[in-house]
């Protein structure tokens, strides 16, 4: 079952048990992938729609911190319940410890020698953790990996 579909099914499941929060969450990454085909005139496939789904995962992310600093607990809950409903569409998170082995094997996979190799690096690990790390993350990793020791 594809990316999409799953999200059809979850916003039909939704509607039926009346989950106000999962269906308006729901909805809100259908029409995100519907407008990203629209733009690109093509139907994205399982990666696109995962990207998509870690950008808005990424959006309440910030909008929660901003809601922090503005002491609004009300929109911390709400982004924080969005956050949960949209991770549950994304694969199981890669450990950091994990992450790390990647980043130095990359390292001495593309025989990098220090930070003006880091793009080499960062396009090995970026294919091989495919969504199961933030890029962030995955950036943090490799910057460590690249350390002089």
């Amino acid at each position: 079952m594809t990316l999409k579909t799953q999200l059809n099914e979850s916003a039909k499941e939704a509607l039926k048990s009346g989950d106000e929060t999962r269906k308006r969450t729901v909805r809100m990454v259908l029409a995100a992938v519907k407008q990203a085909e629209v733009d690109k005139r093509i139907e994205l496939d399982d990666a696109a729609v995962m990207n998509l789904i870690q950008k808005e995962v990424k959006n309440r992310r910030e909008a929660v911190e901003e809601a922090k600093t503005a002491q609004r607990s009300d929109l911390v809950e709400a982004n924080e319940a969005e956050i949960r409903i949209l991770e549950a569409f994304l694969p199981q998170a890669m450990p950091a410890e994990e992450l790390l082995a990647l980043a130095q094997s990359a390292v001495i996979e593309s025989g990098a020698t220090g930070f003006s190799d880091m793009g080499k690096v960062m396009k090995i690990v970026m294919a091989k953790a495919a969504g199961r790390a933030a890029n962030d993350k995955i950036s943090a990793a490799v910057r460590e990996a690249l350390q002089p020791k």
